[in-house]
């Protein structure tokens, strides 16, 4: 499928930029098709062929995209590495992933395994330099839906990585529901998440077809993205949570003239009504909600034309083909307005988790349908609010607590830039909540009173919590997302020592 969609773009789009790199050199769609090329007669030439997996240990700059489409164009697997993972949790991938090869540039190279290590290139032509062959390259491999195209690891911060497996059907569907069959129409965009995500590996075909412009960052900061977007006037800020409220603090937001941005795409986690009305207001932009995880490819969304309403308080409605339930802890479906597990069935959800048949079992429902991990509920309107993930839910005096409710209401506090609240165990309530606070600019203090009588009228008492930290910063997983792991365990190690001394 990547191997004849890259070959149109090149003859639709032909000298187009398709990306600039992050020192300023461009690679067209004609580029991306002809370097693929060169570079699968390479790879073919070290023997790599249909079903062979080869890891990607190469950051977010064009050797990605060439690699990835050059392993589709052989028929082989592409399991990719995000370079912001340790040493140890790369290692892990790469014994659940057993590649046949591995594309490292030589600071991601690890240090065991076949790799064919490649500088970053100062120009298109000097990609993969070394591993590219004049030969023609092989034929397109024959059509199957269900051959394997990528194995997207999961970011989890518990136990053995779990690669999800996607093929040219699941693909394919992507495609059909996030864009439709239409060529061209892309825009100008900054990549801020890394080409190992979800994102990237299964919207690249729909991003070469709509033809936009992509500039890449070999680290993304909010200073730099909000200053790019700016001056390249760019159309939409697309990125986590966590990234749009850090770009809302970037000192002298209100001096840039962001009037080019029409829209602002929010995904890969929960945003809370205050970020989405702040962002709203001083973008001066419509915000759409996006939601999915990387078992389930593609999910719910809402519009920029909907009610301001349902991207403060919900992740929106199903997107056609997909279908959505919410079910008990027996797989039961539940009424619409009852708090369950948030399942979702179509043709993109992935095919299995590669070489782990267990996990497999258990992440689909006997139907068929992802099962998330997490909660939520479905409103009279028909839309999706989430109150949190499974593990997330902690238990005070008897009664479920759930973060992201409570979050999403404490966020409002002016003093307020980042909040997560996360469970300590207490030997009175079981568990209690502990809100981990970081503070805007111009506040040096707050309260855990003044906080709980923020939320005091609109939570019930035991949802409140009933500790306060004030922290710098808060700390967060490979995809920039907020590690309530890690914040657990400190502030729990904290408790501990306290007590014993």
């Amino acid at each position: 499928m990547l191997g004849e969609i890259v070959r149109e773009a090149a003859q639709r789009f032909g000298d187009a930029t398709a990306y600039v790199a992050a020192d300023g050199w461009e690679i067209t769609f004609r580029q991306l098709d002809q370097l693929s090329d060169e570079l699968a007669a390479g790879l073919a030439r070290r023997g790599i062929g249909e079903g062979d997996v080869v890891a990607l240990a190469l950051p977010s700059t064009p050797e990605y995209p060439v690699a990835y489409l050059a392993l589709a164009k052989l028929g082989a697997v592409a399991a990719g590495i995000n370079e912001r993972l340790s040493r140890r949790e790369q290692a892990a991938i790469l014994d659940v992933a057993q590649p046949r090869l591995i594309l490292a540039t030589p600071d991601l190279a690890p240090s065991e395994g076949d790799v064919a290590l490649t500088d970053l290139a100062e120009r298109a032509d000097g990609l993969f330099a070394a591993l590219r062959s004049p030969e023609p390259a092989p034929p397109l491999p024959t059509d199957d839906p269900e051959r394997p195209v990528a194995i997207i690891f999961t970011s989890g911060t518990t136990g053995l990585p779990k690669g999800a497996v996607y093929g040219n059907r699941q693909l394919a569907a992507i495609t059909a529901i996030d864009i439709g069959d239409r060529w061209g129409g892309g825009g100008r965009g900054l990549a801020g998440t890394s080409f190992a995500h979800l994102g990237f590996m299964t919207k690249f075909a729909g991003n070469l077809r709509t033809g936009g412009t992509t500039w890449l960052t070999r680290r993304w900061r909010a200073a730099e993205a909000l200053e790019q977007t700016a001056t390249l006037r760019l159309s939409t800020i697309a990125g986590i949570p966590t990234q749009v409220a850090l770009m809302l603090r970037v000192p002298g937001f209100d001096e840039l003239d962001l009037s080019s941005v029409r829209v602002i795409v929010i995904g890969g986690g929960p945003a809370t009504p205050a970020l989405v009305r702040e962002a709203r207001e001083r973008f001066g932009a419509p915000v759409t909600v996006r939601y999915s995880c990387t078992e389930a490819g593609i999910g719910l969304g809402t519009a920029p034309d909907a009610d301001p309403e349902d991207a403060e308080i919900t992740v929106g409605r199903p997107h056609p083909g997909i279908e959505l339930t919410i079910r008990d802890g027996n797989d039961e479906p539940l009424p619409d307005g009852e708090i369950g597990e948030v399942c979702l069935r179509s043709p993109a959800t992935m095919s299995g988790y590669y070489r782990d048949p267990e996990a497999t079992a258990r992440a689909f429902t006997a139907d068929g349908a992802v099962r998330t991990g997490d909660l939520g509920w479905v409103d009279d309107r028909g839309r999706l609010r989430l109150v949190g993930r499974s593990k997330e839910m902690y238990v005070r005096g008897g009664y479920n607590v759930y973060p992201v409710e409570v979050e999403a209401v404490l966020a409002a506090h002016p003093a307020v830039a980042e909040l997560a609240v996360v469970p300590r165990v207490d030997p009175v309530m079981g568990e209690i909540g502990v809100a981990v606070v970081v503070l805007r600019e111009g506040f040096d203090r707050l309260s855990l009173e003044d906080l709980r009588s923020a939320g005091s009228g609109q939570l019930a008492a035991y949802k409140l919590p009933e500790a306060i930290e004030l922290a710098g910063d808060l700390p967060r997983t490979a995809m920039e997302k907020i590690d309530r792991r890690a914040l657990r365990e400190r502030l729990q190690a904290a408790y501990t020592d306290i007590n014993v001394r």
